[in-house]
């Protein structure tokens, strides 16, 4: 019989603790993750070479250090250290012994373990999860993988099989490995728009129109990208095709005045942006063709749209109508307008997939001899109920969601570099991804 596990996900968690006082002055609230549930141990063995092609031990090498580091970077297992698995690399279910790995110092629950070759230009890998409890159980997840044998292919499998083990050992949740992060870098003298994959890797520029392009936000689809450029038009929306390699027409984000900080509704089928075409900012809706435009704010000052990724009919942006900027939430079509925080400086929200939680930035300026500081918060939209999420020198700013809904990713300001870096939803786990030049502004993918 196999084995059941239940992991339950990090936002859903994470609610049961939101409970601090709406805006008064608090002690930080410590989530953890997973928090009343036992986290699965979980080791992954380096897979078994088969094979005597030369090519195959430095494939192997990348395949183990990349499937490693994607279910440690999951957030939902207690993995099993390295240094204290067993020295057998069992190749098939038939060579894997159980008591091994269930006894200590190990003491893993589950097992991911296989073999790999590359011959004749082809990366195989076979890859297998089993229980470590019961000697000769069935399998939990058997996957077999062939693809052209290169470097990059041997993550790309790393990151599949990892997110298959997610998957099912992390309640029917996607997994992110193969997820990517769009951002802003200046590392070749302009501020282009570059991506990454969801763990640093493969950093690599999209746009080199030598201006200034800020704010990416990509489709649902993963097949353009929307964003602010400065050029002959001054600030414009631009659309940038993937699949094309190029700018194509967006007609809409360049009627005049500055237009700024596109957001994709979850059908892909709207824009919604900042424009101040009328003569002060407002949040403007188009199709994504750029046709049909028509602003839903009339109050000024309003600026950073964020849709509602579970419904489409909620837009939470900034507004500075009551003086310093705050986070508000309204329809789609600019109605019911509710203010979300009070006090301070709140900016930059980011709604969670599942549509219960807005991250956003906050320097809550307890008194005015207090110099405040910029950090990302979490809101339960229902209660208006927050927590802290970082806590480090410097200013952070510009929170987005993994799709999985437990991981953030942000930018961090310390002295005069900013940087991108990610942290589980609760504020553990905190990573830097980019070290070279300025990088801001991160968007992580739909899917």
């Amino acid at each position: 019989m196999k084995a059941t596990f239940r992991v339950f996900p990090l936002f859903l968690l994470s609610l049961a603790y939101l409970s601090a006082p709406k805006i008064s002055a608090q002690d930080w609230v410590h989530t953890g993750t997973n928090l009343g549930n036992e986290r699965i141990r979980l080791a992954a063995a380096d897979f078994k070479p088969v094979g005597s092609d030369p090519g195959t031990a430095p494939l192997k090498a990348i395949f183990d250090s990349t499937l490693y580091g994607d279910l440690t970077n999951a957030g939902i297992f207690d993995m099993v250290s390295k240094s204290l698995a067993p020295q057998s690399t069992p190749g098939s279910p038939q060579e894997f012994a159980a008591a091994q790995w269930s006894a200590a110092p190990a003491s893993a629950a589950m097992v991911a373990f296989g073999a790999l070759s590359a011959t004749n230009g082809r990366l195989v890998v076979y890859g297998w999860l089993t229980d470590a409890r019961t000697a000769g159980s069935t399998p939990v997840l058997a996957s077999q993988y062939n693809e052209a044998a290169s470097q990059e292919m041997a993550r790309t499998i790393a990151h599949r099989f990892a997110d298959e083990i997610i998957y099912r050992l992390g309640g029917a949740i996607n997994g992110i490995a193969e997820t990517k992060i769009y951002f802003v870098s200046n590392r070749t003298g302009s501020k282009e728009i570059w991506v990454m994959d969801y763990d640093g890797q493969n950093q690599h520029a999209v746009t080199h129109l030598g201006s200034i392009s800020l704010s990416p936000r990509i489709s649902p689809d993963n097949s353009r990208i929307a964003f602010a450029s400065l050029g002959g038009d001054g600030w414009a929306i631009r659309m940038f095709s993937l699949d094309l390699g190029r700018l194509v027409s967006f007609p809409g984000g360049s009627a005049g005045g500055s237009n700024q900080s596109p957001a994709w509704s979850a059908d892909g089928a709207r824009i919604a942006f900042s424009s101040a075409r009328g003569g002060h900012p407002d949040i403007w809706i188009s199709d994504v063709s750029g046709g049909n435009a028509h602003s839903i704010s009339s109050f000024g000052s309003d600026v950073s749209p964020v849709w509602n990724p579970r419904t489409s009919n909620q837009i939470a942006f900034v507004s500075g109508r009551t003086g310093e900027p705050q986070i508000y939430v309204m329809d789609k079509d600019g109605a019911n307008v509710q203010r979300m925080t009070d006090g301070g400086y709140a900016i930059s929200p980011s709604w969670s997939p599942n549509g219960g939680l807005l991250a956003y930035c906050w320097n809550r300026k307890y008194g005015p001899g207090d110099p405040g500081g910029q950090d990302v918060y979490i809101m339960d939209i229902a209660s208006k109920n927050w927590l802290q999420a970082t806590h480090e020198a410097g200013n952070n700013d510009f929170p987005s969601w993994s799709p999985d809904g437990r991981h953030i990713v942000f930018q961090r300001q310390i002295g005069h570099r900013t940087q991108i870096w990610t942290m589980l939803a609760d504020g553990t786990g905190q990573q830097q991804l980019t070290f070279s030049g300025d990088n801001s502004m991160p968007n992580w993918s739909w899917k």
